[in-house]
C-alpha cells in the first residue's frame, strides 16, 4: 500500500444519479473528511457529486447537528461531533488490531505496515504502524485510497465478482497515478487473476514513485473483502524480493483480522 495523497479518489458518473437523502448525506460527509479543510461549498457539492442547493441544505442540517462547520465565508469543515465519532472508532479498531499489525511491522524488518477498510469504489486508513527507519512514508490514518493501483486495493479487488470490479471501475476511473499505473480493465482484470493465485497484491510503484508495496485482503464470514494490511517500503532501501519474502508474515497477519474489527462496523 502507498502513502496515498489527502485528496482522495473523486467520484464520478454521479452527478445526475438521484440517491437518497442518506445517500447524498453520506457523500457529503466523506467530501468533508477528504482533506484538510475548510472547503468551499462548490468544491463540496463537486467531489459528492449532488447539486449545489444540495450540498448547502445538508451541510446546514449536518452543522445544526455538529457534524460539520461552517467557517463563514461559503466555507465548511468538520464539525466537533463527527471529529469525536471518528476519533472513537479509530481508538476501538486500533485497540483490536494493533498488536498484530505491531507484530507483523517487525517481521516484515520494521517496515510501515497498513490496515484500510473498503469504502465504496475506494479504501480508507484505520490503522498505521510507522516504520522504524530514518524516513517515513506521506500516508495517515483517514486518507482515501485508489483501489486499481495500491497494494491494499488490488487485493480487495482481486476477491470481488467481475461484475462489481467493472462497476467500482466504471464509477472511480482509472487514473495513471504513475507510469506504472495500470489504465485498462483488460490488463486490470489480469492483474487481479495473478493476485488471486498468488494470495497477495504488489504495487510496484503504480499510485507513488519510489513506493513499493506487499498487500493482502482480510473477508469476512461470507467471503467478501472487507478491507486490507500492506508492507510499504521505499525502492532504494528495500529490494523486491525483500518485499516478498514477507509474503508469508502478511497472510498470516490478515488471517483472523477481520474477526478482530468485525465489531467496529
Amino acid at each position: 500500500m502507498t502513502s496515498a495523497t489527502s485528496a482522495g479518489p473523486a467520484r464520478r458518473g454521479r452527478a445526475s444519479a438521484a440517491g437518497t437523502s442518506v445517500e447524498k448525506a453520506m457523500r457529503i460527509i466523506e467530501a468533508l473528511a477528504v482533506s484538510a479543510g475548510p472547503h468551499r461549498l462548490m468544491d463540496v457539492a463537486a467531489r459528492a457529486a449532488v447539486p449545489r442547493s444540495t450540498a448547502y441544505r445538508v451541510l446546514a442540517m449536518l452543522a445544526a447537528e455538529g457534524y460539520a462547520e461552517n467557517c463563514g465565508d461559503g466555507r465548511y469543515g468538520i464539525g466537533g461531533r463527527l471529529s469525536g465519532l471518528g476519533a472513537q472508532i479509530v481508538s476501538v479498531v486500533s485497540a483490536g488490531v494493533g498488536p498484530a499489525l505491531c507484530r507483523l511491522q517487525q517481521e516484515a524488518g520494521g517496515n510501515t505496515v497498513h490496515l484500510a477498510v473498503r469504502v465504496g469504489d475506494h479504501a480508507v486508513y484505520l490503522h498505521k504502524v510507522d516504520s522504524d527507519k530514518p524516513y517515513e512514508m506521506r500516508s495517515r490514518v483517514g486518507n482515501q485510497l485508489w483501489l486499481h493501483c495500491t497494494a491494499i486495493g488490488k487485493a480487495v479487488l482481486a476477491h470481488l465478482p467481475r461484475d462489481e470490479v467493472e462497476a467500482v471501475v466504471a464509477s472511480a476511473g482509472m487514473p495513471p497515478r504513475t507510469p506504472a499505473t495500470i489504465t485498462d480493465l483488460p490488463a486490470l482484470h489480469a492483474e487481479l487473476a495473478a493476485v488471486r493465485e498468488r494470495g497477495y497484491a504488489i504495487d510496484d510503484e503504480e499510485n507513488e514513485a519510489t513506493v513499493r508495496c506487499l498487500g493482502a485482503a482480510f473477508l469476512d464470514p461470507s467471503g467478501r473483502p472487507r478491507g486490507g494490511v500492506s508492507i510499504s517500503t521505499v525502492t532504494f532501501a528495500v529490494e523486491r524480493d525483500e518485499l516478498l519474502g514477507y509474503a508469508p508474515a502478511l497472510q498470516a497477519a490478515v488471517a483472523g483480522m477481520a474477526d478482530l474489527i468485525q465489531p467496529t462496523w
